[in-house]
């Protein structure tokens, strides 16, 4: 519903609460908020998940990864967006074909 209606912060602010209240983040949780960062060309909110994910150990898989490109090729950051495809090969990622 956050991502429907551009409310990438409202996404965030429930992974917040939802980690608050000890729901365990996984990897679905984590890439519908990196959606509505998507939908809004939040790249470094993206991001930010991407590194929380990690830091979380909560697996990264391709739709997280290319909802995270696609969020900074809206914003404009095309290479930050090429870094993340390289970083998703060096993880053994597999590319969407």
């Amino acid at each position: 519903a956050c991502e429907k209606g551009g409310e990438w912060h409202q996404a965030l602010r429930l992974l917040v609460e939802m980690a608050s209240a000890r729901v365990e983040l996984d990897t679905i949780t984590y890439s519908a908020a990196v959606s509505a960062c998507e939908k809004n060309g939040r790249c470094g909110q993206a991001l930010s998940l991407l590194e929380q994910m990690a830091s979380d150990r909560v697996a990264l898989n391709t739709i997280t990864y290319s909802t995270a490109v696609s969020a900074c090729e809206k914003g404009s950051q095309w290479a930050t967006a090429l870094g993340l495809l390289v970083e998703m090969a060096a993880a053994r990622v597999e590319l969407d074909t």
